[in-house]
């Protein structure tokens, strides 16, 4: 989980994760590293450029983008393997409240499962599992 703890009011920047019921919109992967992923669910390879966009002044704001970026967005093809896969997470996305968090997201976690900056991350082994399992439809809870 996040390093600011579970929060009920999710704030841009805070390190929380989101309290409540989430969709899983979208699975990203690195098709340099991994197979691209069986199911159900919309999937999109990661391409160099990539971003996610976590400027709330930005119109693309909690949406993939290409970078460079003339705002503020995270890299998608990172050097640690964390975002080699990915869930997406329908968390303030519809409709966008603009400083209410983006990119929560369910991905790889680092040796020890040191806090994240706010997404949810397992194992390769157990995000392979949630994954094999989960079909459109399928929603995440997140509790304290």
């Amino acid at each position: 989980m996040g390093r600011g703890s579970v929060k009920p009011l999710k704030r841009e920047g805070d390190g929380g994760t989101p309290l409540g019921r989430f969709p899983v919109r979208l699975v990203l992967y690195r098709p340099d590293k991994i197979p691209r992923p069986r199911t159900s669910l919309p999937v999109r390879a990661i391409r160099a450029g990539d971003g996610w966009c976590d400027d709330p002044r930005d119109r693309n704001y909690n949406r993939l983008v290409r970078l460079p970026s003339k705002r503020s967005a995270e890299g998608l093809m990172r050097d640690d393997g964390l975002y080699d896969l990915v869930l997406v997470l329908g968390y303030n996305d519809r409709p966008r409240i603009r400083g209410k968090g983006s990119a929560i997201f369910m991905h790889l976690a680092r040796d020890g499962y040191t806090p994240t900056e706010g997404c949810v991350a397992l194992s390769r082994r157990d995000l392979l599992a949630v994954l094999a399992e989960i079909e459109s439809g399928t929603t995440v809870l997140i509790t304290r």
